[in-house]
C-alpha cells in the first residue's frame, strides 16, 4: 500500500467509526461491531473511490454546510409558499445549466448537492451542461446554479490539486 492509500484508509476508517459511535454509542459490544463495520465500509470505499480520484473535499464541504442548510431552508419555504398559494402559478419546465465541472465524479457530486435543494432536480448530464427540471422557469435558476457552482468549486476540486 502506498502512503496516500494508508492515509486515506485511516481517515475513512476513523470517520466511519466516529459515525458509528454517534449513531450507536460506545458500549463495548457495540464498539466491537462498529470496528468491523468501519473496516468493511473502509474497504468498500477504497474499492469504489480510490485515493487521488477527484471527489468531494470534506473539510471544504463542511465549511459550506451552513450555506447549504440556509439555501435549503429558503428554497423549501419558497416551494411551500408556491405549492400552498393558489394565486401563485408555477411555470414548471426544463433549463440547461452550462457547467464548468468536467463530467465524472466532480459533476456527479455537484448534481447530487443541487438535487437536495427544493425546486430543482437534475434530470440529465449532457456533454457541457446539466439539465434541470424546475418548478418555475421564470426564476433566475441558472444564475442561482452558477452561484452554487462557484461556491462549491473549492470543495469539488480534484484531490491532486
Amino acid at each position: 500500500m502506498t502512503g496516500s492509500i494508508v492515509r486515506s484508509a485511516i481517515a475513512r476508517g476513523l470517520g466511519y467509526l466516529a459515525f458509528w459511535v454517534v449513531l450507536i454509542g460506545i458500549d463495548p459490544l457495540d464498539l466491537a461491531v462498529g470496528l468491523v463495520a468501519a473496516a468493511l465500509a473502509t474497504w468498500a470505499s477504497l474499492r469504489l473511490l480510490r485515493p487521488g480520484v477527484p471527489g468531494l473535499r470534506p473539510m471544504a464541504a463542511l465549511l459550506l454546510l451552513p450555506r447549504f442548510v440556509w439555501m435549503s431552508v429558503v428554497a423549501g419555504l419558497d416551494v411551500a409558499r408556491r405549492a400552498l398559494s393558489p394565486s401563485m402559478p408555477l411555470q414548471p419546465g426544463f433549463i440547461t445549466d452550462p457547467v464548468e465541472l468536467p463530467r465524472g465524479p466532480l459533476r456527479t457530486w455537484f448534481a447530487s448537492i443541487t438535487s437536495l435543494m427544493p425546486g430543482t432536480v437534475p434530470v440529465a448530464d449532457e456533454r457541457d451542461a446539466l439539465v434541470y427540471h424546475c418548478l418555475d422557469v421564470s426564476q433566475p435558476v441558472v444564475e442561482q446554479l452558477k452561484a452554487e457552482e462557484t461556491a462549491w468549486a473549492p470543495a469539488l476540486r480534484s484531490a491532486r490539486e
